[in-house]
């Protein structure tokens, strides 16, 4: 119709403009019109103007309770300008020319009296012309209040002057007579761990270790303690590291790098007198993972009862000294059921002998690698996993058929159950495999467990398979204090590095719990963090020595009387300084 001129405009064509209408509005007016004025049928109305029946009625109803609805607005006669709005455009436009972003824009806004979001900033912005503002330098921004940012780590500024500070990491230094005893140095370059001339590998991996062995939370770990004069002492640099630096080197660390350094890791240890037993505990532990990635398969995690994406680890525990000795992260679902086999290749390789007896779960393996196990001569106890034909078998026994015994030295609410021992034969097992049933310890199904040792008593059996618990305890204490689990956390770290930490930490609280004796040989790791590590000190650094000094606390004689007041080692990283431990 716009293309016409006004003189070929007919009548029949200005009459359509009001009977067909160009917009809701106008139709909804016209409708109404026709059934209140014109006194159409409802269902005429509705089928003429595009309304449904129900929708129509609606509408009605509407009109009826607001009658006074405005269909015409009235005509503004030009753009209304707002005085105050100008205002503020022009000040937004004058902050921007002053090269200040939305934020600092919005804030400056706000302490004159006028409220102003970021968003709102940025609108007017983009309406005026202006491009977003590039990022600035740290001296292109206005002077405000921020955090105050540490030093790059560099082992080249590290300060051995006289001097003397507080840390909040003090027991952290109760491990450096252990570690002045590992060549770390050497061992990381035979493993290929990278290094640089500012951090080397020895280097960072202190201070991973330091964080570890302080079961520091990874969703803080290093940035809220950058200032700490004693973590970095500890750790051979002038500052810790920071957050991204060690996501970065874990990224960097090759994975055949892992298992050299587990090896060396062991020999280390035993050579500062760490003795294995000969019973070990293992198991699967799933690291749950909260991304998306194709490559991640999914697994069973335990503390959620289901099956979603992580990574699957194999943990081994010496089942006396409760210290973790073996450990691999690297593995996908078709070789979980080999892993088994390969630790003992491993163990015989660093011990030059086999264990002498396993105990694991009903799903770490097969029958056929049961029957490999068994022609190596080690002995095993394990679960038999229940099918309704061995359940039918159960309930058809007599009661006759059991008898009850007493477990010894376990504390638990069920200690006498009920057993049926025989020995049976499986599939791709040769020979004669004992089988005993076991009721009464407080599940409505019966357990069911399998073993060679086909002489052993049923009560020293079964209290052995009771303890297996305390590797479940034992990855408990590692997902808690070692911070297994920590996949999502601001230091991303690679499951295999923080594996290997957990590792190194483990047998460094062990072997400090063995030499302070007094039950402190087996306690779980957070109990001798809580009395022993979790220290202030002050460190005063002379021209010869590195001292120090403890509070008064309940638990330091114990320290002295394992001997730490005495011990004086020369730490090779902090220039071969003398390290003095005084205790109140």
């Amino acid at each position: 119709m716009s293309s016409k001129s006004p003189e070929e405009i007919t009548d029949s064509t200005l009459k359509r403009v009001f009977l067909e209408p160009a917009n809701p509005t106008h139709r909804r007016y016209e409708a109404l019109r026709a059934y209140f004025v014109d006194a159409h049928p409802s269902a005429q109305v509705a089928a003429r103007f595009g309304y449904t029946p129900g929708s129509f009625r609606v509408l009605c109803h509407e009109f009826r309770r607001d009658p006074h609805r405005p269909f015409f607005l009235p005509v503004l006669k030009g753009a209304q300008a707002s005085p105050k709005r100008d205002a503020t455009r022009e000040r937004v436009i004058e902050l921007r020319k002053q090269n200040l972003s939305i934020y600092d824009i919005s804030r400056l806004l706000q302490e004159q009296g006028r409220r102003l979001s970021p968003a709102a900033v940025a609108r007017l912005l983009q309406q005026a012309g202006f491009a977003k503002l590039p990022r600035r330098a740290d001296e292109e921004r206005p002077a405000t209040v921020r955090a105050e940012a540490a030093a790059p780590a560099n082992v080249r500024q590290l300060d051995l002057s006289p001097r003397q500070f507080r840390t909040q990491f003090g027991g952290l230094f109760l491990f450096v007579p252990y570690l002045v005893q590992i060549p770390l140095e050497r061992m990381l370059e035979r493993s290929s761990f990278p290094g640089t001339r500012q951090v080397p590998a020895a280097q960072a991996m202190r201070s991973l270790l330091a964080l570890k062995l302080f079961g520091k939370a990874r969703h803080s770990h290093v940035m809220s303690s950058v200032f700490d004069e004693g973590l970095a002492l500890f750790a051979g640099l002038n500052v810790p590291p920071k957050r991204a630096f060690l996501t970065q080197y874990s990224c960097r660390i090759p994975p055949q790098a892992y298992p050299q350094l587990m090896n060396r890791w062991f020999d280390a240890m035993q050579h500062l007198g760490l003795r294995y037993g000969v019973s070990f505990d293992v198991d699967f532990h799933t690291i749950p993972f909260h991304g998306e990635d194709a490559l991640l398969q999914k697994h069973y995690v335990s503390k959620r009862s289901r099956r979603q994406k992580g990574v699957l680890a194999f943990l081994a525990q010496d089942a006396g000294k409760r210290v973790f000795c073996y450990a691999n992260a690297a593995l996908r679902k078709e070789q979980q059921n080999d892993e088994i086999l390969r630790f003992l290749d491993y163990w015989k390789q660093r011990t030059g002998h086999l264990p002498e007896e396993l105990v694991f779960d009903s799903k770490l393996t097969t029958y056929a690698n049961l029957n490999r196990i068994n022609e190596q001569g080690v002995q095993f106890i394990t679960l038999r996993r229940r099918d309704p034909k061995l359940l039918e078998q159960i309930r058809a026994l007599p009661a006759s058929a059991w008898r009850r015994i007493e477990l010894e030295n376990i504390a638990r609410a069920y200690r006498t159950p009920r057993i049926w021992d025989q020995r049976i034969t499986l599939r791709d097992y040769a020979g004669p495999i004992r089988q005993i049933a076991l009721t009464d310890l407080g599940h409505e199904e019966p357990t069911f467990v399998l073993t060679n040792q086909l002489q052993r008593s049923a009560v020293s059996l079964m209290g052995r398979y009771a303890q297996r618990m305390i590797i479940e305890n034992g990855i408990a204490d590692g997902v808690d204090f070692f911070h297994m689990d920590a996949l999502s956390s601001a230091v991303a770290m690679k499951v295999s590095c923080d594996l290997q930490l957990t590792l190194m930490a483990s047998s460094l609280y062990r072997v400090l719990g063995e030499q302070i004796g007094n039950g402190y040989a087996t306690a779980k790791s957070r109990h001798i963090f809580r009395d022993f590590i979790d220290a202030v000190a002050h460190v005063m650094i002379t021209e010869r020595d590195i001292q120090v000094s403890f509070q008064k606390r309940a638990h330091n004689p114990l320290l002295m009387a394992a001997g730490f007041a005495q011990l004086q080692p020369r730490i090779p990283w902090l220039g071969n300084k003398r390290l003095q431990l005084i205790f109140g």
